[in-house]
């Protein structure tokens, strides 16, 4: 099966915030996104125990090299991935759930960035779940594939296999 998986770093899309989120007591395909609601950004806010977090340079090439070790360790086929400031997206095929996949990235990422010294490794670095999409068709991978690479804007890390 074929996956969009996209992540979050800590702190840095909270739910009522202007970009959109789902929340994630009703959070099923088609769910309608969240309106901006800046009160339930400062309550969210106020529940963090730590500052947000997000990836200079050095870090986010720490999770691409990460992303890239736990699909060749686990046998999965990475088609494209993109490490960004305050988010990851990868499309992924894989023979388990997409939720595996993600926690594998987010362990392997913390993993690499702990052994870099960059920060305490009890920094949070990742928000709790992320987004999981099952692709269904080829012209759906293409697209995933197409988002995640040519429509993030400015590239950052990225990766792209190149056989689709």
């Amino acid at each position: 099966m074929r996956y969009l998986i996209t992540f979050a770093c800590y702190g840095v899309r909270l739910h009522g915030d202007e970009s959109g989120s789902v929340d994630r007591l009703q959070n099923q395909a088609g769910s309608p996104v969240l309106e901006a609601r800046p009160g339930r950004v400062a309550s969210e806010r106020r529940l963090m125990d730590q500052s947000p977090y997000s990836l200079d340079e050095d870090r986010r090439a720490g999770v691409l090299a990460a992303i890239l070790e736990v699909c060749s360790h686990r046998e999965w086929i990475l088609l494209a991935a993109h490490v960004r400031t305050s988010h990851v997206h990868a499309v992924v095929e894989a023979d388990v759930e997409p939720e595996k996949i993600m926690a594998d990235f987010k362990v392997y990422a913390s993993r690499r960035l702990n052994r870099t010294g960059f920060e305490d490794p009890a920094r949070k670095r990742w928000a709790r779940h992320g987004s999981t999409r099952w692709l269904w068709k080829d012209e759906d991978v293409r697209s995933a594939v197409r988002y995640v690479v040519e429509e993030q804007g400015e590239p950052m890390a990225v990766y792209e296999a190149g056989i689709i």
